[in-house]
């Protein structure tokens, strides 16, 4: 069965087939919090009650009845329930035929542009760099006030846009290295250019195309209930559940984790590394292999500017209908790229579309990661409003919160500004998942 569950520490609405006794649901309230108090004072006494049903539990048929704001994120782009802000286009002089488009974005305080190449003929890598390079000079021309030019090359012929069939190559050149990158990518010494190796990969697992919501549970009603009650428990207590949940942090401090999914984007990820430096501020960037494969020196930069990494699959894949091996799979793969691009361990994971099993859990836990869940949805992957956004988060800022936010959503971008000063304006410290755990 499949059921959604509440991720805003609200007690559920159970919908049930028939009429059903009311021990699990009492229970249930009883460890939330609801009802008629009691909460986590006789959690020790109901636990083996609630444990003692799970066997007869084939009998009950709930479906939660989310307690927030859709949605969530998707990959490969932003689609939103209202279409984003077209971005601005460069137009470059003399026209390279082979720039499909060449986009430009500001957080506020410096401006990126991303320029996306399709040649058509087949090129050497000496030629690829050429292009890029030229791409990259003449991007800088078209707007000098640019604080970076990424560049993406694709084959023409089989992009499907960004997280479809891998680039040939990927470049990134800061303005304080515009003079000098010419030169070291002709020595082999610029460590901001990646090159695709041999053959392409072929594609394991085609990423879904459909809208993240609230964490969605797939599993037995024995399964359901027994998640029910972690949850509640770790909502209602905080920190790292047996097992490798973290639903919350603790209650009693007045620290909150910032995380962003799908991560690294090449012209949002330079924009948001930027926000937080100029805020102080920490975050967990949850990863997507494929991308950190492309573009390994954004990864570096997480980690050398004090950020967390996390898993987030390799394919950005619904995991529930996969095989373990398949599962075992998406995530080892991540875990040891991210580990030989940082030489830093990988301790958490978030699953794609918040879509999870029990089995999932064990492969999780077996591989040492903590499954991460979050509190706290803007929504900036609807494209909302940037005051919706805003209002959103400040109103379920709380204690031990996970504020889920995405690292190519433009309503994200544009309220992170206001998010981390709204946060510190009361008294909040924004810091990475793995601080809610000490």
């Amino acid at each position: 069965m499949t059921a959604r569950m509440s991720s805003e520490g609200k007690a559920p609405v159970y919908l049930t087939r028939r009429r059903q006794p009311g021990l699990l649901l009492r229970v249930y309230r009883t460890f939330t919090g609801s009802g008629h108090g009691g909460g986590m004072r006789r959690s020790a006494l109901l636990i083996p009650m609630l444990l003692s049903t799970l066997a007869g539990a084939q009998g009950v048929t709930p479906a939660l009845v989310p307690r927030i704001s859709p949605p969530g994120q998707m990959q490969p782009v932003a689609p939103g329930t209202r279409p984003a802000v077209a971005l601005r286009t460069l137009t470059l002089h003399p026209a390279l035929p082979d720039v499909h488009r060449v986009e430009t974005l500001s957080n506020g305080f410096i401006r990126v542009a991303h320029a996306l190449v399709l040649p058509r003929a087949a090129l050497s890598t000496a030629q690829l760099q050429t292009l890029a390079l030229t791409a990259v000079q003449r991007t800088f021309q078209a707007d000098p006030g640019l604080a970076e030019v990424d560049v993406s090359v694709y084959r023409a012929q089989t992009y499907r846009g960004f997280g479809g069939p891998p680039p040939l190559l990927t470049l990134s050149v800061p303005t304080s290295r515009r003079a000098t990158v010419q030169a070291e990518v002709q020595t082999g010494t610029y460590d901001r250019l990646w090159v695709q190796g041999g053959a392409p990969p072929e594609r394991e697992i085609t990423p879904l195309q459909e809208l993240e919501r609230v964490p969605v549970f797939i599993g037995t009603q024995a399964d359901l209930l027994r998640q029910q009650l972690e949850q509640a428990l770790g909502l209602a207590g905080g920190g790292v559940r047996p097992g490798g949940l973290l639903f919350k942090g603790t209650p009693t401090q007045r620290r909150v984790a910032l995380t962003f999914d799908d991560a690294p984007h090449p012209l949002y990820f330079p924009l948001v590394l930027d926000t937080l430096r100029r805020a102080g501020a920490h975050a967990t960037f949850f990863v997507i292999g494929r991308n950190a494969e492309a573009y390994p020196y954004f990864v570096r930069d997480i980690v050398q500017a004090g950020h967390e990494l996390g898993n987030h699959t390799y394919h950005h894949v619904r995991l529930p209908n996969l095989s373990d091996a398949q599962i075992t799979a998406e995530l080892q793969r991540t875990t040891d790229l991210l580990t030989r691009l940082t030489g830093q361990p990988v301790r958490f994971f978030r699953p794609p579309g918040g879509e999870y099993s029990a089995r999932v859990l064990k492969i999780t836990r077996n591989l040492g990661l903590t499954t991460v869940f979050w509190t706290d949805d803007p929504g900036d992957f609807q494209n909302p409003g940037v005051e919706t956004v805003e209002a959103r988060f400040a109103r379920n800022l709380r204690p031990g919160g996970i504020i889920l936010l995405h690292d190519n959503a433009p309503d994200g971008l544009a309220a992170l500004p206001d998010l981390l000063k709204v946060a510190g304006e009361k008294g909040y410290i924004v810091g990475t998942a793995g601080a809610l755990t000490r």
